[in-house]
């Protein structure tokens, strides 16, 4: 019994877990980003971006929608440049535009992103103690019921996508939030969230339940009681693709609803009927066949697999941190 006291005590708590979120988003966004700069940059190249054109800009943890403005020539996806490839291009925008340009655009991202990403850690890890004192420590089910933290930042989601569109301060978008739950109740901020549902949270339970299986089969067989970094980090590159390849059809989907819906409002054209999600799916296999929602699969396999590899090694290195500074304060007389 004792034992159990010390280990709950030893155990990492709410404020910790979320500072280790928090770092390991921070860094996961400096490895990823410059990696989707020089895509956007390259894409920009062979095809340039005109009025009302959205691109997908991604800082490794979420997507965005960027809307391209006429006559931005400042905009640093308007910057010009003759790259041969994505080595070319890494070397030449550090040359000639100094490595800060390797962060182009990330700053503004990572307002939304690092808040959203700490509360989806925390939750997880808090959800999976819980039903773990429930269900038991061994039980193969803990990862995907906890995957409910998903609907916990679906709201952040539609909150940061209106932000963006509409250039809201915070107060205005405190105003606008305060004003949408007074007049249609607090359920109304989970309106319109389906497509992010069909992504979400079929990648989340693929990703924990492979993660938490893949973590514990390495540590048996290098005799780890807990995950070392390297472990954590293959672990999670693994079941980030996995996730990623299974997925992808509601990611394209997902992308094709906000880029239509953005470029629509941009470009002041009156919305199209196709807009949920099993129809949308349709449009692109009547278009470009089964394969066209497995388009971008390298790319997307290049983004997610790095980003979930670096985001859980870095965050389990900070929850072991805090447990082992936990049980040298708990060992003080």
């Amino acid at each position: 019994m004792a034992e159990m006291s010390d280990s709950n005590l030893d155990k990492t708590t709410v404020i910790q877990q979320a500072i280790a979120s928090c770092c390991g988003a921070i860094i996961t966004s400096l490895f990823v980003t410059p990696l989707d700069v020089i895509k956007t940059r390259l894409q920009a190249q062979s095809n340039p971006f005109s009025k009302g054109k959205c691109f997908v800009y991604s800082n490794g943890l979420m997507d965005h929608i960027c809307v391209c403005e006429n006559g931005d020539s400042k905009a640093w996806y308007k910057k010009t440049g003759h790259f041969k490839g994505t080595l070319d291009a890494f070397v030449k925008i550090i040359q000639i535009e100094g490595i800060k340009s390797l962060w182009s655009g990330l700053p503004p991202t990572l307002i939304m992103a690092v808040p959203t990403t700490v509360i989806y850690f925390t939750c997880y890890d808090q959800l999976s103690e819980a039903l773990k004192s429930r269900l038991g420590k061994d039980d193969e089910h803990i990862p995907v019921l906890a995957v409910g933290s998903v609907t916990v930042v679906s709201p952040l989601e539609l909150i940061r996508t209106r932000m963006q569109y509409h250039k809201l301060s915070y107060k205005q978008l405190y105003m606008c939030v305060s004003s949408k739950v007074a007049t249609d109740g607090w359920f109304s901020l989970w309106r319109g969230w389906s497509s992010t549902v069909l992504r979400d949270v079929p990648f989340s339970a693929m990703y924990w339940y492979n993660y938490e299986r893949f973590k514990k089969m390495m540590g048996e067989e290098v005799g780890a009681h807990e995950p070392t970094f390297f472990i954590a980090f293959t672990s999670g590159a693994a079941s980030g693709s996995i996730a990623a390849v299974i997925t992808l059809p509601f990611d394209a989907v997902k992308t094709h609803r906000q880029t239509e819906l953005w470029e629509t409002e941009t470009l002041k054209i009156p919305q199209r009927d196709c807009t949920s999600a099993w129809a949308v799916m349709r449009k692109i296999v009547a278009k470009n066949g089964i394969t066209g929602l497995f388009a971008g699969i390298i790319p997307r396999l290049f983004k997610v697999a790095p980003a979930c590899a670096i985001m859980i090694s870095t965050y389990e290195y900070g929850k072991s941190f805090f447990s082992h500074l936990n049980e040298k304060m708990n060992q003080r007389p």
